[in-house]
């Protein structure tokens, strides 16, 4: 932990790629621990994906304006909290795998959401000259329909089956090889393209430092593994930003 520490003080660019495991401290349950209820009885393999808003725009609706309300419940954690207040005072990129705007909400700037944000919206199959502003509906239930040509809102996430959004992976890729210190949390390492960003900063020669309670796949190419829950590990590893040197 304290050599951890002194190579994030010392950092001249800090990236840091967060996963699931920072949203659950904060109570929010992952991708499919979240079926449960009406729910319990989909797989939620099935419900994001565009074939599926195409077969049951309604359904699909429903079950993300469900995910909505469990994440509006949520507050930032401790781990939300010392990453926002680390950046108030350094250089830090933040990637996110989560949709669900707690970085931002504690207060981090500029986070690259690799997977969209749960409380967004986009046209699906739209004309591409619909502003969002024109969608109507008159039941809160169902989608909402573009007033000119019809199309359907759905939620601003990836689905299955969907590239990540290219603006996103490119900031992503470029703050990755520019960093000298590269910080993963919460994050299993199996989904790429993500899962590949600490490979770029370590290419580059940038140090790589895990926290996970669990073991991960990026285990063995990182340089220190902390095997901590995140908001019980980065207020301390984040102590004491201070004005960067």
């Amino acid at each position: 932990m304290t050599r951890a520490h002194e190579w994030l003080v010392n950092a001249r660019h800090l990236f840091v790629l967060t996963g699931a495991g920072v949203s659950a401290e904060s109570g929010i349950p992952t991708f499919r621990d979240a079926q449960t209820g009406l729910w319990a009885r989909y797989d939620p393999l099935d419900l994001a994906t565009p074939e599926a808003f195409a077969r049951d725009p309604v359904l699909v609706w429903q079950w993300y304006a469900h995910r909505r309300e469990i994440v509006a419940r949520a507050a930032p954690n401790a781990a939300h909290q010392a990453l926002a207040r680390w950046q108030s005072h350094r250089r830090m990129s933040l990637v996110t795998q989560n949709v669900d705007g707690l970085h931002a909400r504690a207060g981090s700037r500029d986070v690259i959401e690799l997977h969209g944000n749960l409380f967004a919206n986009q046209w699906f199959n739209g004309c591409g000259r619909c502003p969002i502003d024109v969608a109507r509906t008159t039941q809160p239930d169902r989608p909402p329909a573009c007033a000119r040509c019809g199309a359907l809102l759905r939620p601003g996430v990836v689905w299955f089956g969907e590239a990540l959004p290219a603006a996103a992976l490119d900031a992503a890729y470029a703050a990755a090889a520019d960093s000298d210190v590269c910080l993963v949390v919460g994050t299993s390492g199996l989904v790429y393209p993500a899962a590949g960003l600490p490979s770029i900063a370590a290419e580059r020669g940038a140090r790589v430092i895990v926290v996970n309670p669990q073991r991960s796949d990026l285990d063995h190419d990182a340089d220190i593994v902390l095997y901590q829950k995140a908001a019980e590990c980065l207020p301390i590893l984040l102590a004491d930003a201070g004005p960067a040197h």
